[in-house]
This record gives structure tokens, sequence and C-alpha cells, in this order.
């Protein structure tokens, strides 16, 4: 791993008032960080710049000529840089008298004095990025290692996962956390080879769940994985002092309410359980009042913000508020049957399927393993999955 430093062009702001400057003063020069691949170093760990290079050439060299064959450039090219930097920098960088040697001008020492300090002043903390950067790179270059993009609704299974993965079988899930519907959304764009969703055990035909999921999923295109099977509740304060016992209590007008956002499974599983009970969103104190996860919800809840809020057990635990089993539900994993069989894939079915992750997940309050790593019949797990057309009937 090398580094290159950069130094964008000078930016002028207006002189402060009274100063004995006229007019405009240059601004402190802003440095850039980036970094390129290179062979193994034999030399301890630096950050290099091409101008600082450049500059150091010229002046162990004597002449741009010797210089830029001492960097395998050619003349006309580090003539073109150094007026290039030279306009950006807003000073002159080298001297050039007929008959004598070429020489840095005052400024051009400086840069080299500066970049010298600043290189031995801050070494160890270079040593510790370049040992880093190489670290989370070293995973691209190991064949037996694989990266899953997983694009998931908010669960505590997924980062429990994503932490035993590693541990165990070299495999690693880029998880970026956000709705179900976006999530599969992100799947169906290409923006990840995996993607996260629950619904309830026992939707039934015409349910939200149906009409929020099945235009999204198209048979012979997706492959249903199994992941766990969840509880979700309301959260409540410890003792649960409003005696909230229902989903029918978050319409009293003592109780305030924390909801979770569009395009959430949350979101969508309380809509269809409150169309169930034909229970009014607008009865509720707090609806409209969203928190992005169900940790954030229960801190609300415990932090007094709100009285209660649907979300999953183990936020309620690990916020030490009381829970209130609502309904159960199926979490889904769901790829494209193109990345059925990758290596990365095949490698995460083998951790889900495997008894010390089953017996992890177990252990998580409100979690059971439920056909963890099978890929699943669509038709089976989801009880409106039917894109059969009815036959017209013979004439008789």
């Amino acid at each position: 791993m090398q580094w290159i430093r950069r130094r964008a062009a000078p930016r002028w702001v207006p002189a402060p008032l009274g100063g004995c400057t006229q007019g405009y003063t240059p601004a402190v020069h802003q440095i850039e960080l980036s970094y390129t691949f290179g062979v193994p170093r034999a030399y301890a760990a630096s950050i290099r710049n091409p101008l600082m290079d450049l500059l150091h050439a010229i002046r162990e060299q004597g002449s741009i000529s010797a210089a830029a064959k001492a960097l395998d450039l050619s003349y006309r090219h580090v003539w073109g840089e150094l007026k290039r930097w030279e306009k950006n920098l807003g000073h002159a960088l080298v001297i050039w008298d007929k008959g004598q040697p070429a020489r840095l001008t005052e400024f051009g020492n400086k840069l080299l004095w500066a970049e010298r300090q600043a290189q031995a002043r801050l070494a160890p903390q270079i040593g510790a990025l370049y040992a880093d950067l190489e670290r989370a790179f070293a995973v691209a270059f190991d064949d037996a290692a694989h990266v899953v993009a997983l694009h998931a609704s908010h669960d505590d299974a997924l980062a429990s996962l994503r932490e035993h993965a590693v541990a165990s079988d070299k495999l690693h899930l880029d998880i970026r956390f956000t709705g179900s519907v976006d999530a599969i959304k992100a799947l169906n764009e290409g923006r990840c080879v995996m993607a996260g969703f629950h619904v309830p055990a026992d939707s039934p035909p015409g349910s939200l769940a149906e009409r929020t999921y099945k235009p999204l999923l198209e048979p012979g295109q997706h492959k249903i994985i199994g992941f766990a099977r969840r509880s979700q509740g309301l959260m409540v304060a410890r003792g649960n002092p409003l005696g909230i016992a229902s989903l029918a209590d978050l319409a009293r007008p003592d109780v305030r309410f924390v909801n979770r956002p569009l395009g959430t499974g949350t979101r969508v599983l309380l809509d269809e359980l409150l169309a169930r009970q034909a229970l009014s969103p607008a009865a509720i104190h707090g609806y409209a009042h969203t928190e992005p996860s169900h940790a954030a919800v229960a801190h609300a809840v415990a932090s007094g913000a709100a009285d209660a809020g649907l979300g999953i057990e183990v936020a309620a635990r690990a916020s030490r508020l009381d829970f209130i089993p609502l309904v159960s539900e199926n979490y889904f994993l769901v790829c494209l049957k193109s990345t059925l069989e990758l290596p990365s894939t095949q490698a995460l079915l083998g951790i889900l399927s495997s008894d010390a992750w089953q017996r992890k997940l177990a252990s998580m309050p409100g979690y059971q393993p439920q056909q963890s790593g099978e890929v699943l019949s669509m038709r089976r797990v989801l009880p409106w999955w039917n894109f059969r057309t009815p036959k017209s009937g013979r004439r008789g």
C-alpha cells in the first residue's frame, strides 16, 4: 500500500479588517490523502507526495533533466508539473540562472522542510494507518475469504451473524441496515447480492405484506433462504406502569407511541395488525413519530420520550424494558437465482445451517432457528405467493 499526498489549489479569503495586508490573503492549503497499491516496501512506511519527490530530486541532481531521469519521467512532464504547481500554489519553486545548476527557491525549500517535519512527527500514526489498511485489503487478496454485500431490515441476529461468520469461516458480511422494501429494491438494482426482509408467519392472501413484497419478487428470478423466526411485540417501561396489554391500548389518550418509518418491515407489520383489528392509525398518539431502528425505539421508551413501541424482544431486553409479544414472524434472506451458486453465497448458507450458529441464534431472546440456510419454496413459506392464473373453463 502506498500513500500519495496532494495539495489542493489555494483558496483566497478576504483579509481581516484593520490588517496590514491589502486585498486578499491566501488561506491555509487543504491536505488531501489518497492511496495506491504497490509491491511490498523495503523501506519505512511514509506518505509520498509527487511534488515533494520532484523537488527533492531537483535539489539532489542539480538540474531538471537529471531529476526527470532519476524519477523515470520525461523532461516535458517534469517541466509541466513544476509550472502547474507554481500556478496552483502561487509561488515560484525553482530558480534557473544561466550556466548555474537549478536550485529551489526559499518557498521550495520550506516545503521540503515542512515535509520532513510532518513525516518525522507523524511516523507512528502513518505506520499504524498503513497496517490497518493493509489488514483490511488483505481480505480482497485472500482467495479463501469471501464478502457478501447484504442490505437488510434491522436485526440483532444479523449483527451477531456478522461477528460469528468472520470468526468461524473467513466470511465477511458487508451489511447495510435499511427498511425491508429498500433492501429488496437494492437487490433488484444490483447494489447488493442479498437482502433481508421479514413477514408475519400467518400473513393471509390479500394482506398488506402481500401487496408490499409480491411486486418486488419475481418467480424464477429470486431465491428465498431461511434465516430465523423472531418475536415482535410492544416494548413498554419496566413494570408496565400504564398496564398496556394489547394493540388496542395504543389508542388510549394516555399512551404515547413511537413508530418506525415507511418502507420498514416493522411499519408494514404494524399497519397490517392495525387493519386486522380495524384500528385507525389516526387514533394512535405518536403514530407519525418515527425512529430508525428497534434499538432507537427501545431507547425512546426507556428515556420516557414514549410509552410504547413495536419492536423485537432482544431490543427490549437490552434496554431493560418489558415486552408484550404480539406476533411471530419469519425473517428471510433473498438473493437472485444467478448468485445462488457463488462461493460467497454457499459459504453463508453453510454457516447458517451449522449447529454452532443455530445454537447461538437460539440463545438470543425472542429468536429460534427456522430452516436456517435452506433454500425454500416461495409458495410454501409465503402463503400468498401464487402466480398461477386460473384456467378458463371450457364452453359446454
